[in-house]
C-alpha cells in the first residue's frame, strides 16, 4: 500500500494536489451512490463519516513524505467538499436545497476530517495507508448497520386561537377552499405545501383528501367527534418536495424517507365563544443523524401547519362575523 502511494503520488505540488482531491471526491461519490441506491440509506454514513473521509483523505494523500499545515489540511478538504457538493448538482444526485440542508453539518465534520488527516499524516505518518483503507471501509460498513434501525415516531403540534365558535370552525377543518400563494420564503424554495382539502363522505371511514403541491395526502378518517377532535391515519402521501436543480432530480429521500403516520385536529371551546384549534401530525424520519434532521422536519412541518391553521382561522372567522352581522334583528 506504501509503494502504491509512492508511485501515485507525485513529487510536485499541484498535481499532488489535485490527484488527492480528484481520487477522494471520485471515491466519496462511488461510496454515496452506492450507499443511497445500492444500500437505500441516509444516514451518519452520508452525513458524518464520507465528510470525515472528504475532510481527512485529500491531507494524508497530499501530506505523504510532504510537509503540510493545519490550515492546507482545512483547505484541501473544503475544496474537495465543495467540488464533491457541486457533482452531486451537476450529475442530479441531489437537489440544491437539500444541498443547502446538509450544508452546515457536512462543513463542520469535514473540519473534524481535516484535523484527523492532519494528525495522522503529521503523528504517525507510516499509518497514512491504513487510515485512508479504514475511512473508505467505515462508510458501507456504517451504512449496513444503520439500516436495520427502525426510526422512531415522532410528532409535531401547532396550535392557533380563532375568535369563533368550535362548530364553524369544524366546518373549515374537515374541508378547506384553495389557498393563496404562499408568502414564506421556504415554500418557495421547493419545499411541498398544501393548497386545499376535500373530503369523501362523512364520519369515520370518510376519506379526506389534503391536496399539496406535489400531490395529494389520502387521510382516511379513524375519530369523527364534532366538533371536538378529528383524526386521521395517512394511506398514501406525495413526494416531500421538488428539488432545485438544473434537472430532474428524483433522488430517493423525495418519497419514502419523510413518512407521515397520522394526524388530528383539536378543537378546544374557549370563554367568549372563540376556539383553540391544534393540529398534530405524527412522522417516522428515515434520514439520520435524527437529531440534525429534525430540525429542519419540524421547522418544516410547523410552516406547513401554521399555513393550514391560518387558513382555517381566516375563513371560519369571515364565516362568524358574517353569521353575527347579517341574523336579522327583530
Amino acid at each position: 500500500m506504501r509503494k502504491l502511494f509512492d508511485l501515485s503520488l507525485p513529487e510536485e505540488n499541484s498535481r499532488r494536489k489535485t490527484i488527492a482531491v480528484v481520487m477522494t471526491v471520485i471515491l466519496a461519490g462511488l461510496l454515496t451512490l452506492w450507499g443511497i441506491h445500492g444500500i437505500g440509506e441516509y444516514g451518519i454514513a452520508l452525513f458524518l463519516f464520507t465528510p470525515l473521509f472528504i475532510g481527512a483523505n485529500p491531507s494524508i494523500l497530499y501530506g505523504w513524505r510532504k510537509p503540510i499545515t493545519r490550515r492546507d489540511a482545512f483547505l484541501l478538504g473544503l475544496l474537495t467538499l465543495g467540488i464533491f457538493m457541486a457533482g452531486l448538482v451537476l450529475f442530479a444526485i441531489e437537489g440544491l436545497i437539500c444541498i443547502a440542508m446538509a450544508a452546515p453539518f457536512a462543513l463542520f465534520f469535514m473540519w473534524i476530517g481535516s484535523l484527523i488527516g492532519y494528525a495522522i499524516i503529521n503523528k504517525a505518518p507510516n499509518n497514512a495507508p491504513t487510515a485512508t483503507l479504514l475511512l473508505v471501509a467505515a462508510i458501507p460498513a456504517m451504512a449496513f448497520v444503520e439500516k436495520d434501525i427502525e426510526p422512531a415516531l415522532t410528532s409535531v403540534t401547532t396550535s392557533v386561537t380563532i375568535v369563533a365558535d368550535p362548530h364553524t370552525v369544524w366546518e373549515n377543518v374537515i374541508a378547506f377552499p384553495r389557498m393563496g400563494e404562499p408568502e414564506e420564503f421556504i415554500f418557495k424554495t421547493g419545499i411541498a405545501y398544501p393548497v386545499e382539502a376535500k373530503i369523501d363522505g362523512m364520519g369515520v371511514g370518510a376519506i379526506r383528501h389534503c391536496n399539496f403541491t406535489t400531490g395529494s395526502f389520502v387521510e382516511p378518517i379513524t375519530v369523527w367527534d364534532e366538533p371536538r377532535l378529528l383524526q386521521f391515519d395517512v394511506a398514501e402521501q406525495p413526494a416531500t418536495m421538488k428539488e432545485l436543480s438544473f434537472w430532474d432530480v428524483d433522488a430517493p429521500h423525495l418519497q419514502d424517507y419523510l413518512v407521515s403516520k397520522k394526524g388530528e385536529f383539536k378543537l378546544t371551546g374557549l370563554p367568549g365563544g372563540n376556539t383553540l384549534l391544534e393540529g398534530t401530525t405524527w412522522y417516522c424520519l428515515r434520514i439520520k443523524p435524527a437529531f440534525y434532521w429534525h430540525l429542519w422536519s419540524k421547522g418544516i412541518i410547523h410552516k406547513i401547519h401554521a399555513r393550514v391553521l391560518n387558513h382555517i382561522k381566516t375563513n371560519a372567522e369571515m364565516e362568524a362575523y358574517q353569521i353575527k352581522y347579517t341574523k336579522p334583528h327583530r
